[in-house]
């Protein structure tokens, strides 16, 4: 059968742009390279949101907290997630053991992300930094303000020290 000439030039083009069929990988590899170092720039192990006003316990403890939730208590202010809440002078003097405005916030923060039936058994984490420096009252108030907007898995950050330093 004979061929048309379309099907000729197409044939001859085909042939033609066969041999530069190939995948450039240095442009790939550039790629990858930028990749990598963006992630062990930006890589790094969960750390605790750090505010210079608080001055934490020391502890010997081995564990690194997860990310969850934030509540730090300064000796000036409550902040949840680096956002003041109430002054640490309302929240002591307030008669009653919930803190209205940490509850608030906290309930605000749980409806965002709803809970599966085995996290609801353990309850919400939390984290709170609390400076060596306020009244353990204070801090009984945020811990059950805590547990009964549902963020029951707390964790109190402490600063680690060497085992055989004792604690500062």
């Amino acid at each position: 059968m004979k061929m048309s000439r379309r099907a000729k030039r197409m044939q001859r083009n085909h042939k033609r742009n066969a041999n530069k069929s190939g995948l450039n990988l240095t442009a790939l590899m550039d790629i990858f390279t930028i990749l990598v170092f963006f992630l062990m720039v930006n890589q790094s192990e969960v750390e605790v949101q750090n505010n210079d006003s608080i001055k934490l316990p020391v502890s010997v403890a081995d564990s690194k907290p997860a990310e969850n939730v934030t509540v730090m208590i300064s000796t000036a202010d409550i902040l949840v997630q680096g956002r003041v809440i109430i002054s640490t002078a309302e929240a002591a003097k307030s008669e009653q053991d919930v803190i209205a405005a940490l509850s608030k916030e906290l309930e605000y923060l749980a409806s965002r992300t709803p809970l599966s039936a085995e996290q609801k058994a353990q309850g919400r984490p939390v984290t709170i930094m609390g400076d060596k420096e306020i009244s353990y009252t204070l801090l009984k108030k945020v811990m059950n303000t805590c547990a009964k907007a549902e963020f029951n898995n707390i964790s109190l950050a402490v600063n680690q020290s060497q085992p055989g330093q004792g604690g500062a």
